[in-house]
């Protein structure tokens, strides 16, 4: 009697959204197959596909919008900003963090699939002399600022369902990385379901499976507070996040001077940008539109507006998103209450999937709509925000393609790693020999600064060299 009770209230769920094809199978499943398939009918919100399938809850089209694309009113790199200087900037990042009111988020739900890495990619070995992982050079860095600043800073470490019993698995095998239980929150993503382009239906996988994908990067602020993370900060008096994304091992963890702007500009959502090194590189371009900041994406970005440039030669579009964001929790908080602040963008995709018969298809075409969310389309959302020019040589060396690739391979990150430190080194009067590979770990010296203060006298480094 239970398993048909089950079943009734499958139906009741499926059938007003016309649906009802999910349970087609459930008959020849297993106990265990149909709780999954339960499980995951159970969490599918069916109002919002049913809206999507119609062409309602969909990001405007890029192209909409990008012919009336301005540069960024920005923080200019090393300058004042609305009579703020980057040491004014400096000190109140410091104020706010020493007074623990600052959370690290990191996002990890991506494998490491471009890279012949079948792991979550924060498993990948980058660091150039030491061998660290991804995971480790994040971990070290906020270990890093908790030394400076005497506090105890949380990291919340999304992943995906791809990702996220293997990371579990990596920091309890490895001690949480040296983590206090407290200062370690892994929390998992959401999924959507892949809907049949022709007909909207939601496509199976398997026979107790739906066709599921991670919901974006956006999707984290749902996220937080389905976790019952974001009440969590809240307890714990936590008002800035800081966000970073793991294939990026650059990122100084709870930058100081980017929180301090962000503190001083009363800004909610304060994103880190540089200078894109050609017209059409593969990140977001950060604009300005009708007063509000825009990321659009390389790809929506018409290769006109992308080429444009100033009297001087330089990108007029010049912005690049590195993912590197700070928030307010309380604009976070709001935005989950908004069902318009995050809205879906779609994506036609080859998705595989099993018919009513069991029978498997593989189409070589698109046939199926993904949907995620983007994180970065809160920025026009926000009452106020600020845009931030960092150096890409010390905040930029994204992991993201394989060896052979023209950009953004191990190589290219592990050698901007080594000549971000040994220019360091070389500030504080060391050489470094050419061909040379250098490391520092965060632990021995969390920047230039304490590089300085660490060495005394010259030297030269003639071998690599792991500084711990």
């Amino acid at each position: 009697m239970e398993r048909v009770a089950s079943l009734d209230s499958l139906r009741n769920l499926c059938r007003p959204a016309g649906q009802e094809h999910l349970l087609a199978h459930w008959d020849r499943l297993t106990e265990p197959q149909q709780k999954q398939l339960a499980s995951q009918i159970d969490s599918v919100d069916f109002g919002l596909v049913t809206g999507l399938a119609a062409g309602e809850g969909f990001a405007s089209e890029a192209a909409e919008i990008a012919n009336r694309a301005e540069p960024p009113e920005a923080v200019p790199l090393g300058s004042h900003y609305r009579g703020f200087s980057p040491q004014d900037a400096l000190e109140e990042g410091n104020r706010i963090i020493a007074a623990g009111k600052v959370a690290m988020i990191l996002v990890a739900g991506g494998q490491g699939t471009r890279l012949g890495f079948d792991q979550p990619k924060g498993m990948f070995p980058i660091g150039p002399v030491s061998g660290r992982t991804l995971f480790e050079m994040h971990v070290d860095s906020l270990k890093g600022a908790m030394k400076r600043f005497g506090v105890s800073i949380p990291l919340l470490i999304m992943t995906s369902p791809a990702t996220d019993a293997l990371t579990r698995k990596y920091f309890e095998e490895n001690d949480r990385l040296g983590l206090r239980e407290d200062e370690l929150i892994l929390f998992q993503q959401g999924t959507m379901p892949a809907i049949d382009a022709a007909t909207g239906r939601i496509l199976m996988d398997s026979p107790f499976e739906l066709a599921l994908s991670p919901d974006g990067h956006g999707g984290i602020v749902s996220a937080l507070v389905k976790s019952g993370v974001m009440e969590t900060m809240r307890s714990r008096g936590i008002e800035v996040l800081f966000y970073a994304q793991v294939d990026n091992p650059l990122v100084r963890a709870c930058d100081p001077i980017l929180i301090g702007y962000h503190r001083l500009a009363e800004s909610q959502m304060t994103t880190q940008v540089v200078r894109k090194r050609f017209a059409k590189e593969r990140v977001g371009n950060v604009v300005q539109i009708d007063g509000r900041t825009h990321i659009i994406e390389y790809s929506d970005l018409p290769d006109a507006l992308a080429e444009q440039t100033l009297p001087d030669g330089s990108l007029k579009l010049w912005a690049g998103n590195i993912a590197v964001h700070v928030f307010d929790r309380a604009f976070l908080e709001q935005a989950a209450c908004d069902a318009e602040a995050l809205p879906f963008h779609r994506a036609l995709k080859s998705v595989p999937y099993v018919d009513s018969e069991g029978n498997r298809h593989k189409p070589a075409t698109p046939n199926a709509v993904k949907m995620e969310r983007f994180v970065f389309d809160l920025l026009p959302r926000a009452r106020r925000t600020l845009v931030v020019e960092g150096d890409a040589a010390e905040v930029f060396a994204p992991v993201k393609n394989a060896e052979g690739s023209a950009t953004d391979t191990p190589t290219t990150s592990r050698q901007a790693i080594s000549k971000l430190h040994g220019t360091w080194l070389e500030q504080a009067g060391w050489k470094v020999e050419e061909g040379v590979q250098v490391e520092i770990h965060p632990l021995w010296a969390w920047d230039a600064v304490e590089v300085r203060d660490k060495i005394q006298g010259q030297g030269v480094v003639l071998a690599d060299t792991y500084f711990t």
